[in-house]
């Protein structure tokens, strides 16, 4: 189980005209905002990346980098970042299915074509979103096992201004026994 304060696992994917991310390689200001996604067959998905993209340059302005990640080839995701208007926010692709299980991402099986008519992929991942420090720690997890009800990027922003005005630790770290 991953838990706060620890390192995260290795991370390197392709993007979309950026070249290869390779979170060894990462070096933002403060932090850097993961978030995998389900893949194009996801209505929400979708939805929710929009969100991000809106919020990518209030989190640029905090010291974070987003990126959002998902095991799609590159034509999926390149029809997802277009779906979601993307400008401002990376797209990584390819993600393996054993790297997604080490961030502890639950894996689905597919269940044919989605409510927009798109076929799921046999096996594919369910979101995650990390923030991850400079020094490649972990400060926030957060993983569903569903595609509803996720994290909210503009409470996420309001709460990196606290975070960052009060030196906030990282919570969640405790592994001993209880």
């Amino acid at each position: 189980m991953l838990t706060p304060r620890q390192k995260a696992p290795d991370l390197s994917v392709e993007t979309l005209g950026l070249g290869r991310f390779d979170l060894a390689d990462e070096a933002p200001q403060r932090f850097t905002l993961i978030c995998f996604y389900r893949g194009l067959h996801c209505p929400i998905c979708a939805n929710y990346l929009k969100e991000l993209e809106r919020h990518t340059p209030a989190f640029a302005e905090r010291g974070v980098t987003t990126i959002a990640i998902s095991s799609d080839n590159a034509e999926r995701a390149r029809s997802m970042a277009e779906k979601v208007g993307a400008s401002e926010l990376r797209f990584g692709y390819g993600l393996s299915l054993a790297t997604a299980r080490e961030w502890g991402l639950y894996i689905s099986a597919s269940r044919g074509k989605t409510s927009i008519g798109i076929e799921e992929p046999a096996l594919f991942s369910e979101p995650g979103v990390f923030l991850i420090r400079p020094d490649k720690t972990i400060y926030y997890l957060s993983v569903q096992s569903m595609p509803f009800v996720r994290p909210n990027f503009g409470e996420m922003v309001q709460a990196l201004n606290f975070v960052i005005k009060n030196d906030y630790p990282a919570r969640g770290e405790f592994t001993g026994a209880v």
